[in-house]
């Protein structure tokens, strides 16, 4: 924990264990530890290559494989295409009953080739997510913008507070992970199980949205589970 950075009276420490250092992986290590909660951290590069984060934050970068060791929630931050390579055993060192965050999106034409099961067969891309780390998934943070999490958190009730829309089967890991992006600053709507979080995917009327509850409830029952031509592979 980063000396300069106590507790908030009242909130509890996590171990949290974030797995992928990029932008939203990087600003959940910066908020996380300022909020006096004990953060992991660790890339596909090297504990190495995180000197600058650790020393500004007070996070420990460790290997990937000890991202998750101990960790009450697990953030997996990566490219869909780098999850296969992800370490065996990723999770097997976390809590019993850690919560499992996946922000990943597909993003077949610019980055991630095509996926035959997440076209073909319709999984979604956090279920096919969830097959590779053999661990259930809440989804979260897939649509928001990494500059957010640090400009945009509001105190509850403020009329400006965003809403992000979280799916996962897992009620108890679920309401760890809303509680957790509460204390970040942000209000949650539950967008159902993780068949049903194609209504948050890259191409929905959610994706991107910086509004509060009730237009982000909206836009989920917008959603059309037909996947746009931009979207596909």
């Amino acid at each position: 924990m980063h000396p300069g950075h106590p507790p908030r009276k009242g909130e509890a420490t996590m171990k949290i264990g974030i797995i992928g250092a990029g932008n939203i992986g990087g600003n959940l290590t910066r908020r996380l530890t300022a909020l006096g909660h004990d953060v992991r951290v660790a890339n596909s590069r090297g504990p190495e290559t995180l000197d600058a984060l650790a020393k500004e934050t007070g996070a420990t970068a460790v290997r990937a494989g000890e991202a998750a060791r101990g960790a009450e929630v697990v953030v997996v931050t990566v490219p869909l295409k780098a999850v296969p390579d992800l370490p065996a055993g990723l999770l097997d060192g976390a809590a019993a009953d850690a919560a499992v965050i996946d922000t990943g999106n597909y993003y077949p034409q610019e980055r991630d080739g095509r996926i035959a099961a997440i076209e073909d067969d319709g999984l979604t891309e956090s279920r096919w997510t969830e097959g590779h780390l053999g661990h259930p998934v809440v989804k979260a943070f897939n649509g928001t913008y990494a500059q957010d999490i640090l400009e945009r958190p509001r105190p509850a009730g403020d009329p400006g507070r965003m809403a992000l829309p979280v799916a996962g089967d897992d009620a108890a890991a679920k309401a760890k992970v809303r509680a957790l992006i509460d204390e970040l600053g942000f209000d949650t709507v539950d967008s159902g199980g993780i068949d049903d979080s194609w209504r948050q995917q890259p191409g929905t009327p959610v994706y991107g949205l910086r509004a509060g509850t009730a237009e982000v409830t909206r836009a989920l029952a917008e959603a059309a589970p037909e996947r746009p031509v931009d979207f596909r592979g």
